[in-house]
């Protein structure tokens, strides 16, 4: 019996919907269209790694991480991750992940100046930076020589939505309209966007379509079905860690108030875990 399905609007936010969304074949000038925006650089072409397929995304729920990886037409390599939720590692992941995009990508024997420069971009729900800056674009400098850029090989972009939102967009930069648009937001915003953007217009078709699609809103629930029973699991093995850290305390006599106050258990849980 196939539980009920939440009814709820699906937007690029969804990192289900937003990976489905950019990979769809036939879908390329999407793609081509936000990151010619944001990496400012000509693209005639893309190649995405591989269509998703929602039926085959069942590692969701196990945890699995969804991302975009595609190739551009000069060779260099981009991987997109939606993250809504701040788990406080996205530093950390970005960089590993870096690394094994290019490991996956490189061939046994290739000369090391014929490895592709790879570009990670995290779309992030959330804020990270302590600046008024949307969109962070890293690079490795000299210390002492500040003005020179070192190890090209790997570019990072954080984009903040929180803080998009907070500011007066320009909507003429093409960037902006992509953002408005992914963010669905401000109703006002996205709307211009897709007055000034022909492909946004278009894009909000595909959208229309995904948001009908059955199979789209019940992958949608079990994600949120695994994100409820992995807390449901946190908590319950959290817990039992403080039921075994009072046992020892109540042991070693200590009082039950200063018991109750560290593992923040009451004093009926406590009298429960003694008999």
């Amino acid at each position: 019996m196939v539980n009920k399905i939440i009814e709820k609007p699906l937007n690029l936010k969804d990192d289900i919907i937003f990976k489905v969304f950019f990979s769809r074949k036939g879908n390329e000038e999407f793609l081509i269209d936000f990151l010619k925006a944001l990496l400012k650089i000509d693209i005639k072409e893309i190649k995405i790694q591989e269509e998703v397929n929602l039926e085959k995304l069942s590692k969701k729920e196990k945890g699995g991480r969804l991302d975009l990886q595609a190739k551009l037409d000069n060779g260099i390599i981009v991987n997109i991750e939606m993250q809504i939720k701040n788990n406080h590692d996205i530093e950390e992941r970005t960089t590993y992940y870096s690394s094994k995009v290019i490991s996956r990508e490189t061939k046994r024997g290739i000369k090391y100046k014929d490895i592709k420069q790879v570009i990670m971009i995290n779309i992030l729900d959330y804020e990270m930076l302590g600046f008024d800056e949307y969109i962070s674009e890293t690079a490795v400098v000299l210390d002492k020589h500040r003005e020179y850029e070192v190890l090209k090989g790997i570019k990072w972009y954080f984009i903040e939505l929180p803080k998009f939102r907070k500011q007066n967009p320009d909507m003429n930069e093409k960037i902006n309209q992509w953002l408005a648009f992914i963010d669905d937001y401000d109703r006002r915003l996205v709307e211009m966007a897709e007055e000034k953007n022909e492909t946004l217009k278009k894009a909000r078709l595909q959208i229309s379509y995904l948001t009908g699609d059955e199979e789209a809103k019940r992958m949608q629930w079990l994600e949120e079905k695994w994100e409820m029973d992995r807390a449901s699991e946190i908590w319950y093995e959290r817990n039992e860690a403080r039921k075994e850290v009072a046992k020892e305390m109540k042991k070693k006599g200590i009082a039950i108030e200063t018991i109750c106050e560290v593992t923040k258990l009451t004093k009926e849980e406590i009298e429960k875990i003694e008999n």
